[in-house]
């Protein structure tokens, strides 16, 4: 063949059909490196010359034509060429990167339908695994058992009015229309179920909120039927499905009965006929419309809307009574505006028509002072164990507590004397009404409540409990406080160091006081305000133990703005003085008793002092059996360290010379060591005496207030007992030392530590002696009066009558009208419960490296004061 007719080489790398050749070969496994393999043509007899390119060259002419034909074909050859095989689809194998993970409609659709299928399945096995209630088998209410602290019994309360089921043919229709207008007004229509109620009690639960609330009366019925209060999912989600198989199994009529039968209307009546009686001394089916509205209100809470009152301090009588009136006229209004009530018969009733109760039986049996014990004990454990008022209700429960029988037997009698010989309604009845009395007694060591006295008993309708009730302020006996403060913190006078009751101050009456810039304090109308004291004494200035002997206003209003009342406060809630009953102004008056401790706090805070600093929380408790079995964390509350103890043993000497010589003589005749403070305020309102040995820590408040007003304000007790001004070292010093005299009568006689030396001497501004000096501890013997004082005492415990009754110490006041004793007004009522004997754990200072609180700097925010009108 011609040279001519030969088909000229292409050159290396060009052209499509190279391109596609070269893509087409591959070279054997066994060809050498760099050799192209030839391959045979089908268009002529010749072979194909190969191209003279390496096997590199090779594969980047089949990626450069691979690519030339797009992704496309690839992605679907490989699409193609895989199938996918799973169940499931998802990543998506058929997408790339991202997409991957972008779900199909089918996916989603079926996944939504297969999860309702799931849960339908489930509440379907649910709801057919669940039987409904039986009210007749729902359990009855048991005895509470409480015993003294020897474990004898001391009173069973609670289960004397077990459930009695009534058909709703005794069931009052005005019943069923007050309960369904006010708790579930779609009752008659609905499936048993409230899905938003259920969503909220839900999503309270997950965030740590109340799971109560939003529930219909078939789920209120549900739920009357557990006993445990184990609020759980597991739990709401059997109460569901029971309520929903109620709803489409039962009718109406059959689980507004059970409802009705198996709720708790307090008084320890559960279901509606032991509510009836126990109200209002009838049978259900009698109650009119009125009565039924009450009965529907309580149901709301009957330990906030039963009238007799509840536990905790927002539950006394008088805050419950004012709830439950308008709880009851907003169920008539209700039922009017539902359409289960004509206007007509809701005018029928108005406030005057409230419904009259009668006695309660669980009163009847609470004779003397076993209902204020048990009601302190009750609280104490359900505080500690979170359980309601209901479930404790349901009983079951015995309690050992550290009442010791015959030391409430002894503060008893010392009440009843004094009384007996002290208050004559009959004879002066615009001023001795309505005088109450209340006590509490701590031990030392360990904090137990040992006794209190709350009042003349239950049985007399008297519910208030006046040993843990707050809204009486404690006047002159808050001075310990300041000064102990003073002693741990120092002032601004003494360079940050604890100063010592040597320190003298100015005390004459009518002293102008100034705040922590050292600019006079301003009364109501700008000018400067002056400190008034119980007497018009010029003491001049006087050590601060000579000020406490003699219950001197000035110098501790004085102390207070020089040591700060953030110092201040802080020392007393670190005794066991529970902050919301502590004045919180930065006044004078602060440093004189504004503050409204209960008696039981005032007994065990006074308990650190004789007790070297160390202070116990009050506890009512010792051992709870529930099922015979012991419930855990009813041990004694561990100590803690509120101040250096050479403070507290300092204080103690300071108070030893308030009996020895001051305002408290009375209590010498205790005959052994004891030290203690009196108390007045203003108008004599109210009149204390804190003391305490080294065993026995025991406080007594006389207060004047009418237990049946709706304010219960205090009024003054000015001419009680025929007496013109009475003050803490009289009725309430007698009280006292005549229950320790008897309660510590087989105890050997012991006496306190020994102080050790405390703080400087850092004298107020312009006393004539310099500051500070070398440090000086109180002078043990008592302090005299200066001699520009005049003759008359200044004891602030004046007053009396010329026969001079045993518990009488002065029978020629100095002008008894002259009864301020706390720079200003005293606020706050006789209001209600703080619970005394169930507060946390109190804060003390910050602790130095040995242990004890340290004595940081005297100075703190408190640069201003104001003054009371």
């Amino acid at each position: 063949m011609s040279e001519h007719r030969r088909k000229p080489p292409q050159p290396q790398g060009g052209g499509r059909a190279s391109a596609r050749r070269a893509a087409q070969q591959r070279p054997g496994r066994g060809a050498p490196a760099g050799r192209d393999v030839p391959t045979a043509s089908h268009s002529g007899p010749y072979p194909q010359e190969s191209v003279p390119a390496s096997r590199a060259e090779a594969r980047r002419a089949a990626q450069r034509g691979a690519g030339g034909r797009g992704r496309g074909a690839a992605n679907s050859a490989r699409g193609a060429g895989r199938p996918d095989k799973r169940l499931i689809n998802y990543p998506r194998s058929d997408r790339d990167g991202w997409k991957r993970f972008v779900p199909s409609w089918k996916f989603v659709s079926g996944t939504a339908l297969g999860f309702i299928a799931v849960i339908i399945a489930g509440a379907g096995i649910g709801i057919a695994m669940v039987s409904t209630p039986d009210p007749n088998k729902a359990a009855k209410a048991q005895n509470n058992v409480f015993y003294w602290a020897d474990g004898s019994q001391m009173v069973a309360t609670g289960g004397s009015m077990n459930r009695q089921i009534v058909p709703i043919s005794s069931i009052p229709r005005s019943m069923r229309d007050a309960v369904i207008a006010a708790e579930n007004e779609s009752f008659e229509t609905d499936k048993g179920v409230d899905p938003m109620g259920i969503a909220r009690a839900v999503w309270n639960m997950g965030t740590g909120g109340s799971t109560q609330g939003g529930s219909t009366i078939t789920q209120q019925y549900v739920k009357n039927t557990y006993l445990d209060s184990d609020q759980t999912l597991k739990r709401k989600a059997t109460e569901l499905f029971i309520a929903i198989r109620l709803g489409v199994s039962e009718d109406k009529d059959t689980v507004l009965a059970g409802y009705l039968n198996t709720a708790y209307y307090g008084r320890d009546a559960y279901g509606i006929q032991a509510a009836a009686r126990a109200y209002f001394g009838k049978d259900s089916q009698d109650l009119n419309p009125s009565e039924c509205a009450f009965l529907a209100s309580v149901l709301k809470g009957p330990n906030l809307y039963n009238p007799d009152g509840g536990i905790g301090p927002a539950a006394t009588p008088e805050l419950n009574e004012d709830r439950a009136r308008k709880r009851w006229a907003w169920v008539l209004d209700r039922e009017v505006e539902v359409g289960r009530m004509d206007k007509t018969e809701r005018a029928k009733y108005t406030d005057k028509d409230f419904p009259a109760r009668v006695e309660s039986e669980q009163a009847r049996g609470m004779t003397g002072q076993i209902g204020y014990l048990v009601d302190t004990a009750k609280a104490y454990v359900m505080k500690t164990k979170g359980i309601t008022v209901e479930q404790m209700a349901l009983g079951g429960y015995r309690i050992k507590t550290t009442f010791e029988k015959p030391r409430v037997a002894a503060l008893a009698k010392a009440v009843a004397d004094a009384r007996d010989g002290f208050i004559d309604e009959k004879k002066r009845p615009d001023t001795d009404t309505f005088v109450q009395f209340g006590g509490a007694s701590v031990d030392v060591k360990s904090g137990a409540l040992v006794a209190l006295y709350g009042g003349p008993g239950w049985d007399q309708k008297y519910f208030s409990n006046n040993a843990n009730t707050s809204g009486v302020p404690v006047g002159s006996t808050w001075k310990p406080y300041v000064l102990a403060a003073a002693m741990q913190y120092g002032t601004q006078n003494s360079n940050g160091r604890g100063i010592s009751a040597d320190s003298k101050y100015q005390a004459n009456d009518l002293t102008v006081i100034n705040n922590r810039e050292g600019r006079p304090l301003r009364d109501a109308k700008g000018n400067p305000f002056r400190q008034k004291n119980e007497s018009p004494t010029a003491y001049g200035y006087v050590t601060l133990n000579e000020a406490m002997e003699k219950s001197i206003n000035v110098p501790f209003a004085q102390l207070i703005f020089d040591v700060g009342h953030t110092k201040v406060r802080d020392l007393a809630k670190s005794t066991g003085i529970l902050e919301e009953s502590i004045n919180p102004n930065t006044d004078a008056s602060s440093a004189l008793g504004t503050s409204t401790p209960s008696a039981i706090r005032m007994a065990d805070s006074y308990a650190t002092f004789a007790a070297s600093g160390t202070h116990h929380e009050p506890y009512s408790v010792t051992e709870v059996e529930k099922d015979g079995e012991k419930l855990p964390g009813f041990e004694p509350p561990k100590p803690q360290r509120a101040m250096d103890n050479a403070v507290a043993d300092n204080i103690t000497k300071v108070l030893q010379n308030v009996v020895k010589n001051g305002t408290g003589k009375e209590a010498k005749k205790l005959g052994r060591p004891a030290a203690g403070k009196t108390g007045t305020t203003d108008e004599n309102k109210s009149a204390w005496f804190v003391g305490y040995t080294p065993e026995l820590s025991t406080s007594v408040v006389l207060f004047r207030t009418d237990p049946n007003s709706p304010d219960r304000k205090l009024q003054s007790m000015n001419g009680v007992g025929a007496i013109p001004s009475i003050h803490g070292g009289d009725i309430p010093a007698e009280i006292w030392t005549q229950y320790m005299r008897e309660a510590l009568k087989d105890a050997p006689i012991k006496e306190f530590p020994e102080p050790d030396e405390v703080g400087v001497t850092a004298d107020s501004a312009g006393a004539p002696s310099p500051t500070p000096s070398a440090p000086a501890s109180p002078s043990p013997s008592p302090s005299t009066t200066p001699p520009t004082s005049p003759t008359p005492s200044p004891s602030p415990s004046k007053g009396g009558k010329p026969s001079c009754p045993p518990w009488k110490l002065y029978c020629d006041p100095d002008d008894p009208t002259r009864g301020t004793t706390n720079g200003g007004t005293n606020t706050g009522t006789n209001s209600g419960i703080i619970a005394g004997t169930q507060g946390g754990a109190s804060g003390s200072p910050s602790p130095s490296n040995s242990g004890r609180p340290g004595r940081p700097g005297g100075t703190t925010g408190d640069t201003t004061g104001t003054v009371p009108d």
